[in-house]
């Protein structure tokens, strides 16, 4: 069973579900929110991807990368995608 391993990186349940609450941006929240109900033993990857939408797989890769990388490993950032169909540029023109 996978589990997110607090200690190692010198954080308590209790600070994981602070930033869950706390951080700037909602996915952000949700993975902390993921590792807090997974780390106490109110969920597994499985039962929590299933209350949540979510694949397990993806779960369980937001425990593997805290594990590895720790807790700024799984603060959501934009990574792009598609480029915007319209881009309107309030710019007026250089002469």
């Amino acid at each position: 069973m996978v589990r997110p391993d607090f200690e190692k990186w010198g954080q308590s349940p209790q600070e994981i579900l602070k930033l869950s609450m706390e951080a700037e941006h909602k996915r952000t929240r949700e993975r902390f929110q993921a590792l807090y109900m997974i780390g106490t033993g109110r969920a597994n990857a499985s039962q929590w991807a299933k209350q949540t939408g979510r694949r397990n797989v993806t779960i369980i890769n937001w425990v593997h990368t805290y594990n590895t990388k720790g807790p700024e490993s799984i603060v959501f950032r934009h990574s792009g995608g598609r480029a915007p169909f319209f881009v309107w540029k309030s710019e007026t023109p250089s002469l």
